[in-house]
C-alpha cells in the first residue's frame, strides 16, 4: 500500500494565498474546517473533561469551550450553505491528532495538546480575518471565531500549566509537520 504523500510545509499567509484564489480548494478547506469545529467539542470531552472528577471547577471552562466550538462549527456550517453544500463530518484521517494525542496520559497532557492547537489555529485565522481580499462572509466569520480561539489559547495553557505545555510541545510539532503547517516566525 503506498503510503499517503506528506503535504507541502508553508506559511499560513502561504497557504490561504492558495487557498482563497481556487473555489474548488476554497470548499474543500471549509469542509474540513467545518468538521475540525465540529469535533473539537468532542476531543474536549473525551480528553479533558473525562480526565476530571465530576465537581472539578475546571469542567465549568472546558464545558464553554466546547460550546463556542460547537457555534463555530455552525457558523462555518453556514458557510458551506451559502456555497450550496450541507455541511457534515467527514471520514478522514487525523494526521495531525494522530501525533499529537500519542502518549497523552494526563489531563496537563491534553490541555498542553489543545493549547499548541489553539495556537496553531490562531495564526490561520488572524490570517484569514485580516485579509482584505477574503470572501466577506468568510473573513467576518472568521473575525468572530478569531475572539473565542484566542481565549481558548490561554485558557488551554492555564489548565496545562507551563510544564504540560513543555512536555506536549515536540508531539505537536510532529503532528504540525504531518499537516505542512509551518509558523510565520520559523519561516521568517
Amino acid at each position: 500500500m503506498a503510503r499517503a504523500r506528506r503535504p507541502a510545509a508553508r506559511t499560513s499567509a502561504a497557504w490561504w494565498n492558495e487557498i482563497r484564489s481556487n473555489p474548488e480548494a476554497l470548499l474543500r478547506w471549509l469542509r474540513k474546517q467545518y468538521h475540525g469545529e465540529a469535533t473539537a467539542a468532542e476531543r474536549i470531552e473525551r480528553y479533558c473533561i473525562a480526565r476530571l472528577p465530576a465537581d472539578d471547577p475546571r469542567r465549568r471552562i472546558l464545558a464553554v469551550v466546547a460550546g463556542q466550538e460547537r457555534q463555530h462549527a455552525h457558523w462555518v456550517g453556514d458557510l458551506l450553505r451559502a456555497r450550496g453544500e450541507e455541511p457534515r463530518i467527514l471520514t478522514r484521517r487525523e494526521r495531525y491528532w494522530t501525533h499529537a494525542l500519542a502518549a497523552m496520559t494526563s489531563f496537563e497532557d491534553a490541555a498542553g495538546i489543545a493549547h499548541h492547537a489553539e495556537v496553531m489555529r490562531l495564526e490561520r485565522i488572524e490570517v484569514i480575518a485580516s485579509d482584505p481580499t477574503a470572501p466577506d462572509d468568510i473573513r467576518a466569520t472568521f473575525a468572530r471565531i478569531l475572539r473565542d480561539e484566542r481565549f481558548h489559547a490561554r485558557a488551554f495553557a492555564r489548565l496545562a500549566g507551563s510544564d504540560g505545555v513543555r512536555r506536549t510541545r515536540s508531539r505537536h510539532e510532529d503532528g504540525a509537520r504531518a499537516i505542512g503547517f509551518v509558523r510565520a516566525a520559523e519561516a521568517a
